[in-house]
């Protein structure tokens, strides 16, 4: 089942993703601290944390939105980060907060879509994401194409939301995600249907062993997942 931000409204998963996050974008950096707590903070850089033994020095951060997860791969001190997205008004703030934190040198802000890459195959040393994968409109093909751009050895660190499956935490993430987040976030953003379809992805997400299946399937190596706070969130590595 495909999951819409706007169910009443035409138009491809792409295009309503895209309208979404356009939306919500002057408040997403705000609700996106606020209602995970500062988690989401720490789990960013546990994710990046992943790959200093890598020592990348060209990154892709696909889905990049505001660029949080590009600023907290400087860490890394690569030569470069592109961040891409599909949502103009995302990358608008993107680009205001690299400006603002001086970081616009080395972080690369720019419209792209996770299904059709326009870099070149083997060009970047990793290839990172964070709650991006859940939104693609093609899951399988998009996973393919940031394969495609890793170089040979390269490896791939995506962070993606998850559903805790024991009690009780499960029954709380439930009450919370279901009623408390569409509720403040459609309070703080006005965008009712963007903090409603949040859950719902979540909900219909392949997560864990069957998030690696897929990445075995497309040819992926050394596939690992490390579920994080009781299993709210993963992070999935592997290498090309």
């Amino acid at each position: 089942m495909t999951v819409l931000p706007y169910k009443d409204k035409e138009g491809s998963k792409k295009e309503q993703v895209a309208e979404m996050f356009n939306s919500i974008s002057k408040r997403y950096d705000f609700l996106n601290h606020f209602l995970s707590m500062g988690i989401d903070i720490l789990w960013r850089k546990k994710a990046i944390s992943l790959l200093k033994a890598d020592k990348p020095k060209l990154i892709l951060d696909v889905a990049t939105g505001t660029g949080d997860l590009a600023i907290e791969s400087l860490k890394l001190n690569p030569d470069k980060v592109i961040g891409v997205d599909i949502s103009e008004g995302m990358l608008e703030m993107g680009r205001a907060k690299m400006k603002r934190l001086g970081y616009d040198h080395k972080i690369e802000m720019t419209m792209g879509d996770s299904e059709q890459l326009l870099f070149d195959d083997n060009k970047f040393d990793a290839v990172v994401v964070a709650f991006g994968v859940r939104n693609f409109q093609n899951l399988e093909k998009g996973l393919e194409d940031m394969r495609r751009v890793l170089k040979d050895g390269g490896k791939v660190v995506i962070l993606e939301f998850s559903n805790p499956t024991a009690f009780p935490m499960k029954q709380l993430y439930s009450f919370y995600s279901n009623a408390i987040l569409p509720l403040i976030g459609k309070m703080v953003s006005k965008d009712s249907s963007a903090y409603t379809y949040l859950p719902e992805s979540v909900q219909e997400f392949p997560f864990g062993d069957d998030f690696l299946a897929i990445l075995d399937k497309l040819g992926f190596k050394e596939t690992k997942c490390i579920p994080l706070t009781f299993g709210i969130s993963s992070i999935y590595t592997a290498v090309k």
